[in-house]
């Protein structure tokens, strides 16, 4: 059967293809928001393991055997403010220490955790 050219589509079917349309357009929002929040989380990560890697070369530089115990510290990267904390503890041989740089968000959140092992000098 074939239509004329005087003669419309019916309103289902214009209901029906809006429908589709709004799915398809809220399926490609919710990729883009996707796609935003993993690129941020990236960055975040990245920044944040930057701060980590020069808190670890900085002891290493210091070149003195650090004593036990934790010591928070900040850390601006790419614009941000990272919250870290340095735990350094024992090692069963007396002449090494493990040190851990833990990064996080302000709120808490935790992002990178870097580890290495100080000989005394």
């Amino acid at each position: 059967m074939k239509r004329s050219l005087l003669q419309g589509f019916t309103l289902i079917e214009v209901l029906v293809a809006l429908a589709v349309v709004a799915l398809a357009l809220s399926a490609g929002v919710k990729a883009a928001g996707a796609l935003s929040h993993n690129a941020q989380r990236l960055s975040d990560n990245m920044a944040a393991q930057w701060c980590a890697e020069n808190q670890l070369a900085s002891l290493v530089l210091a070149r003195q055997f650090p004593s036990v115990g934790d010591a928070s510290f900040a850390c601006e990267q790419a614009g941000q403010t990272y919250a870290g904390q340095l735990q350094i503890r024992p090692t069963p041989n007396p002449n090494f220490r493990r040190v851990d740089a833990r990064i996080s968000t302000p709120e808490g959140q935790p992002l990178v955790t870097l580890s290495t092992i100080l000989p005394r000098y």
